[in-house]
């Protein structure tokens, strides 16, 4: 007797998906960095000693540039192309330098929570960035989906802030520019770089202009630096390692295979995920609202996943 030929599928998911869900986990990650930024800068808990924003900042780049060159020498990666080098400029000076400097300034007077809905406009701005510097085309419905998403979280923003945005929004809204341009620059250059080499490289470049700051920071703070809380530690730590190093293995490799514009859209979550972050590093209090808020940004972040994009 002749046996049943057995039929097997096997599945796999695209490179838009696989985009999407590296996407995700990085968003992860970064939703903790404004949490962990306000620890590190003494704001998050009542009577700690922190570190200065601007040492947080600066430092931090420095320690993730110390692992990137690690994982180069690892590696034996070989020297990037010249053709390469606006790109990383563009990545060091808006995700290694600029996000990093300007939001540890507004967590000192800012709460993580407030601070987090703010960078909820960064996919919009992102999106801007992949059409100006990465060729692609997305659809009408698909910027139609972005700004109701963004117009969400800055409603959020305001409603949380009794209609009224505070000084040191400006510095948020800055810094999430220059993350834009970072995060578009990375992702166009990553998808013939990789993601690992653009990350690493970007905070090389920017390692030696960062290290006689940092000196001249650590000399003039001295004494704070000495007594600052085991808490503070913990945050800069977490932006450090995570937020400014490992974050960006799973992001860029996200855009490189989803596109920028797409994958950058699930960044409106990333609000919502610092909200709860905020709850449980620092004790922010977690009102209904803002699942609500969130519940509707996800849903958009579905329905602008199915809009085209023409990548170029």
């Amino acid at each position: 007797m002749t046996p049943t030929p057995t039929l097997t599928t096997h599945s796999r998911l695209s490179d838009e998906t696989t985009g999407m869900l590296l996407g995700l986990i990085g968003v992860a990650i970064f939703s903790l960095t404004l949490p962990f930024t306000r620890l590190a800068v003494g704001a998050g808990a009542e009577g700690a000693a922190g570190l200065s924003p601007m040492f947080v900042a600066l430092a931090r780049a420095l320690a993730a540039a110390v692992l990137a060159a690690g994982w180069l020498y690892w590696k034996r990666a070989p020297l990037p192309p010249r053709s390469a080098l606006p790109a990383l400029a563009m990545v060091a000076i808006g995700c290694v330098i600029g996000f990093p400097w300007l939001t540890s300034v507004a967590m000192r007077s800012l709460p993580a929570a407030h601070g987090a809905v703010l960078v909820g406009v960064l996919p919009l701005a992102t999106a801007m960035f992949a059409a100006l510097l990465g060729g692609e085309k997305p659809s009408k419905g698909f910027w139609i989906m972005a700004i109701i998403g963004s117009t969400l979280v800055v409603g959020f923003a305001l409603r949380q802030s009794g209609g009224s945005l505070h000084a040191a929004d400006l510095a948020i809204f800055l810094a999430v520019l220059l993350a834009a341009m970072g995060y578009a620059a990375g992702g166009r250059l990553s998808q013939t770089l990789g993601g690992q080499q653009t990350i690493c490289w970007a905070l090389v470049l920017a390692a030696p202009p960062l290290l006689p700051v940092i000196g001249w920071l650590a000399w003039q703070e001295a004494a704070q630096i000495a007594s600052a809380s085991t808490a503070a530690w913990v945050g800069f730590a977490y932006v450090s390692v995570f937020s400014m190093f490992i974050g960006f293995f799973f992001w860029y490799r996200g855009m490189a295979l989803g596109g920028v514009a797409r994958v950058g859209q699930v960044q409106l979550v990333q609000p919502f995920l610092s909200v709860l972050g905020a709850t449980v590093v620092l004790g922010e209090t977690l009102e209904w609202q803002t699942l609500v808020f969130a519940i509707a940004v996800i849903a958009t972040v579905g329905a602008g996943r199915k809009m085209q994009v023409k990548r170029g």
